[in-house]
């Protein structure tokens, strides 16, 4: 029988035991404060950490998922190294930003929720930022961009792309 090598994992059990380490008690109520220390440390959820994270806290793992998906806090898929988000607030449905939305996911070629296969982009929904009178509200790696046209939204993703060319040339 030929076992698959898998290089190491970094979000395995034993390298979130620093994570594990300050919830000696580990009870249920620690599900969501676990799960956000993970999420800081790796950038995302993957399948590994809450299958992990439910082993520790002793649940079903489709217990923790079901909470990780309740939350929009919670991505389980990597950030692009250009990561935007899109307020779908009251404020900024109603000042257009579901067309700024659907000209972002053709300009940067990924659809909301997702990372661009090459990691390049990430394009998000956001419930509200809470800047609704500079709706519609867009950020770009968190720098906020306000009062967003379908044309803005793609000057942004063109600037966003060309940025992170000079970023990949150096």
């Amino acid at each position: 029988m030929v076992v698959a090598h898998r290089s190491p994992n970094p979000e395995a059990p034993e390298a979130m035991d620093p994570i594990f380490s300050r919830y000696p008690d580990r009870r249920r109520e620690h599900l969501i404060p676990l799960l956000q220390e993970v999420q800081e440390r790796y950038g995302y959820l993957s399948r590994d950490a809450m299958v992990a994270v439910a082993r520790a806290l002793e649940l079903p793992v489709s217990k923790v998922y079901g909470v990780a998906t309740f939350y929009n806090q919670f991505r389980f898929e990597p950030r692009g190294k250009v990561h935007c988000q899109v307020c779908r607030g009251t404020a900024c449905h109603v000042k257009g930003s579901a067309q700024v939305l659907d000209t972002l996911e053709r300009a940067l070629g990924v659809p909301a929720g997702h990372t661009s296969k090459d990691g390049t982009y990430s394009l998000e929904v956001v419930a509200c930022m809470g800047a609704c009178g500079l709706a519609p509200v867009v950020t770009v790696n968190d720098e906020v961009h306000a009062l967003v046209t379908s044309d803005g939204a793609k000057r942004l993703a063109r600037r966003a792309a060309k940025k992170e060319s000079r970023r990949d040339d150096a």
